[in-house]
């Protein structure tokens, strides 16, 4: 069965406009600009409410992690590594604990300014203020992420409505409304990869002269944001897939990739530039496969007992997808070329990152990111992958996949997470497009659900925490947006605005569950004593006996 690459016009019946309100124009009376600075609002006033001021050891992992390496960079001495590695987050509040203490605002700024643990108010006094003024980070932070959203949602879409309910549902999504309060490395990763598909999307739909440009900076995203959290690769070992069905007649190359002797001087330019960047980014990738420094990481290679393999399986694979992506949407062969080249010159870039505060753990952490995930696999999946079992690790994604089925119900497995009350819509959405011949946006929405549910399966195993939910939150939600987007005369329903207002009413209520339940809490802080002598050697903790506290 063939899928049309032709984009239809929605036909809205005219009594239906006559005769009911239209659903869009009631649940946005704040217009654009209003709407999103009511979002940014009701964000903000959740942080000081449900976050700011709650005791500095309630998000101890990873707040403490992270504010740790900030004070120890702080202090000049080497960075204490952290497995994720969380790259950005800590240079990002080590930097803003530099800014504070020169305004004056922050004397708990480095290592050394922290007082003894033997002087509980001091040290009490000095870590909150440490703890939040990095949760102010994660605040602006959050806020500057649902902006860059909004805008590029704003371009996804054709009605703007659509783009704001899109902002609103990433605002208030499970992921958002932890992150914003606490220091994770999930946040900046999930959104620089989030960001980068928008843009894959929007610059693939609508050909310029400029797009291998924006293909680099997508490449680029897409590496910054593993820098941050390995796990990201998986996401964008999808990406291949999840963009084939969003082209569209208009992403043919324009005139200026027309094969002709300019269009080749310029794919020749990209290589030139792609290979100055690769060559110094390559240092980068011969140290994460350097042996002395994985062995010091204690990685162990899952492929013919060879590290390397599947990182350039993955680099083929995502020079296919760009080849038939091609084909299929007449971009043009120098184009193409272009663009292959331009992949390189942004994940060279991107790798070029790690030059701000090299630590030889972070390259070996990035460059192999399956095996340093394998480092927190269960025994279930390390039996799996080591002894090279594919029924085991089937069985172990089936069981994966079921486990997070009953969590989209809801019903049968409940977690603060609104967005699974878009998935009750998209999955008929899904069905109901494909019946009114919108299949390529059945087979786009497909296509996003399927991967979200593949990625969580894969976190299944550690629990799929709430901090886990922002890498497939916004796939769910794009999917969402670009249904809603093509099937846009069903706000003419009859029930169209009862079901968009009682999902705004889930999201704001079932996104705070996970906050307010931190802000109730009443348990101690002495969980941190099991691991704050690996990941924060140098400041003992006044209720651990080890490490021993310094006079």
């Amino acid at each position: 069965m063939s899928i049309s690459t032709e984009v239809p016009t929605p036909v809205v019946a005219a009594s239906a406009q006559e005769t009911r309100p239209d659903a869009f124009k009631r649940l946005t009376p704040f217009g654009w600009t209003g709407g999103i600075a009511v979002i940014l609002a009701c964000l903000t006033a959740s942080f000081f409410l449900a976050g700011y001021f709650v005791i500095y050891w309630r998000n101890a992992d990873m707040d403490f992690m992270i504010v740790y390496n900030a004070l120890v960079l702080n202090d000049g001495k080497p960075q204490a590594f952290f497995d994720h590695p969380s790259y950005f987050t800590i240079l990002s509040v080590k930097v803003w604990f530099q800014f504070m203490h020169a305004l004056g605002l922050l004397d708990a700024w480095k290592l050394s300014s922290i007082p003894s643990a033997l002087n509980l108010p001091a040290f009490d006094a000095a870590m909150t203020s440490a703890i939040r003024a990095g949760r102010v980070v994660a605040w602006l932070t959050t806020s500057v992420f649902v902006l860059a959203y909004a805008a590029l949602a704003k371009h996804l879409v054709r009605d703007w409505r659509v783009a704001l309910f899109s902002t609103f549902a990433f605002a208030f999504s499970g992921g958002i409304a932890v992150h914003m309060r606490i220091l994770r490395s999930e946040l900046i990763a999930g959104c620089l990869f989030t960001f980068a598909f928008m843009i894959l999307i929007i610059v693939g739909r609508k050909a310029t002269s400029w797009r291998p440009l924006a293909i680099a900076a997508a490449a680029a995203l897409c590496v910054l944001g593993m820098e941050n959290k390995v796990q990201a690769i998986l996401l964008i070992a999808a990406l291949p897939a999840l963009l084939l069905p969003f082209g569209t007649p208009t992403s043919a190359s324009t005139t200026f990739w027309d094969n002709s002797a300019r269009a080749w001087l310029a794919a020749i330019a990209a290589a030139v530039i792609a290979g100055v960047l690769f060559y110094f980014a390559y240092p980068l990738i011969l140290a994460g496969l350097d042996p002395a420094a994985i062995a010091v990481a204690q990685l162990h290679p899952i492929i013919g007992g060879m590290f390397g393999i599947y990182q350039i399986a993955l680099m083929v694979w995502i020079g296919l997808g760009m080849i038939v992506y091609a084909a299929w949407w007449r971009v043009s062969l120098s184009e193409t070329v272009a663009g292959l080249f331009a992949v390189i010159a942004g994940a060279s870039l991107g790798l070029l990152a790690l030059y701000l505060q090299y630590d030889a753990q972070n390259v070996v952490a990035v460059i192999n990111p399956i095996e340093k995930m394998l480092v927190f696999a269960d025994a279930p999946v390390t039996t799996a992958v080591d002894g090279g079992k594919a029924f085991a690790t089937i069985s172990l994604l089936f069981n994966g996949m079921v486990a997070v089925l009953k969590r989209y119900s809801f019903v049968l497995f409940s977690s603060p997470r609104p967005t699974v009350f878009l998935t009750w819509l998209i999955a008929p959405g899904i069905v109901y497009a494909w019946l009114k011949g919108e299949r390529q946006v059945a087979l786009q929405a497909s296509l996003l659900l399927l991967a979200a549910i593949g990625i969580d399966a894969l976190g299944i195993r550690r629990g799929l925490k709430a901090e886990y939910f922002l890498f497939t939150d916004p796939l769910i939600i794009i999917a969402g947006t670009v249904l809603l987007d093509r099937l846009s005369h069903l706000r003419f329903a009859k029930w169209a605005y009862p079901i968009g207002a009682a999902l705004i009413v889930a999201h704001v209520a079932v996104s705070q569950a996970e906050p307010i339940k931190h802000v109730m809490k009443r348990s101690g802080p002495e969980y941190i004593c099991d691991w704050n002598q690996f990941y924060e050697p140098e400041l003992p903790m006044p209720w651990c006996d080890l490490p021993p506290k310094r006079p």
